[in-house]
């Protein structure tokens, strides 16, 4: 069994919401065993979305991750590129500027952390800040000699349910992590925290999605809940 009680997680989340959505559980799921917790947003901005909450600023979204990381008790969080100049605009924003960052420019680069694991979000979202970041993140993390540059041992790709709609077909994920009540309780509690993101039933952001998606996944490995993710890499 993989001890998450050793190592040092850093999560990268092209918007606030991302992490709780993708992976949430199992941060819940390391930090209480005992791991650093890490989260390096991208972008933040205003946000239409129509919630109980309605239109949002990028303060009080910012207002809203400083209550998510007092609830998982993160280590630290960092905001790379906020405003709406880069908001749901990370796409034209050159690759190679958004690698660097996570690579090495950011307080909460892989070479700053030089984390144990590293998640980020799935390359096949519709949503054009996803698909940035997950371009980046992988650039960022492109082999290498690691007497030279840190190599996590463990690359996950996340998945939120918002992702089901694709053009492209992808394969079902190849990584289990079982989840206790605990962990889903406080992965859905995170996401109330984000009062202007979270929406009532049906919507891919809604409490029965996430516990409905976690109980698909815990079915498929043979226990009561789970995240699913995509193994880029595992250096055992």
């Amino acid at each position: 069994m993989f001890d998450w009680s050793k190592q040092r997680l850093l999560a990268i989340a092209p918007h606030p919401d991302d992490e709780v959505l993708g992976c949430g559980g199992l941060l819940h799921k390391a930090k209480t065993a005992g791991a650093e917790v890490y989260v390096q947003f991208l972008t933040v901005g205003d946000t239409a979305d129509i919630s109980d909450k309605g239109f949002s600023t990028a303060s009080e979204r910012v207002g809203e991750i400083k209550e998510v990381a007092d609830h998982f008790r993160w280590d630290d969080w960092h905001i790379a590129f906020p405003g709406d100049d880069y908001h749901l605009r990370l796409d034209a924003v050159p690759r190679f500027e958004i690698a660097n960052t996570v690579e090495r420019l950011s307080p909460l680069s892989i070479a700053a952390v030089e984390p144990t694991v590293v998640l980020a979000p799935h390359r096949l979202s519709y949503n054009q800040d996803h698909q940035a970041a997950a371009e980046a993140v992988h650039t960022a993390l492109r082999p290498s000699d690691i007497r030279r540059r840190h190599h996590p041992c463990l690359v996950l790709a996340y998945e939120e349910a918002a992702d089901q709609w694709r053009q492209e077909a992808a394969a079902a994920p190849n990584m289990l992590v079982e989840l206790d009540e605990a962990a889903i309780d406080a992965k859905i509690d995170a996401m109330r925290l984000y009062g202007s993101q979270i929406h009532d039933h049906p919507h891919t952001r809604s409490e029965l999605t996430l516990r409905s998606l976690a109980v698909l996944r815990g079915m498929q490995g043979g226990v009561a809940f789970a995240e699913g993710y995509h193994a880029m890499r595992w250096l055992a």
